[in-house]
């Protein structure tokens, strides 16, 4: 994500509150998109759980893919490496965070409106 977020645990929680905000933005277009379609509400969840960690995660993810697969020797190849993080001591915990927000929510999205849903049913 390039957003300017805080340093530290803030920006980590800011960064996990955007990918949650993102998992329940998918869960309603794919819920929707699916339904068109005449899939089930399985469906909709897992293409919204795959595609919101994607949005939400996928560039931290890469980085801390990235710099555990090359060799970082060269005190410079590893300064310029980590020039371009936003906040290399707080990568680990952001991509769990990211992870975590967006799968939450995705739940968050189909507790809600899956519950409404029903609700119009039964009536």
């Amino acid at each position: 994500m390039n957003l300017p977020l805080h340093f530290g645990l803030l920006g980590t929680l800011e960064a996990g509150g955007i990918a949650l905000l993102v998992g329940l933005l998918m869960y309603l277009l794919m819920l929707r998109v699916v339904r068109g379609l005449g899939g089930s509400v399985n469906q909709a969840i897992g293409a919204s759980c795959v595609l919101a960690v994607i949005i939400g995660a996928s560039i931290d993810i890469w980085k801390l893919f990235y710099m555990g697969i090359v060799r970082l020797e060269s005190p410079l190849y590893a300064r310029i490496f980590l020039s371009t993080i936003h906040d290399p001591n707080e990568l680990g915990s952001r991509v769990v965070l990211e992870i975590a927000g967006a799968l939450a929510g995705v739940a968050l999205g189909w507790i809600v409106f899956s519950s409404r849903s029903s609700a119009q049913n039964v009536d």
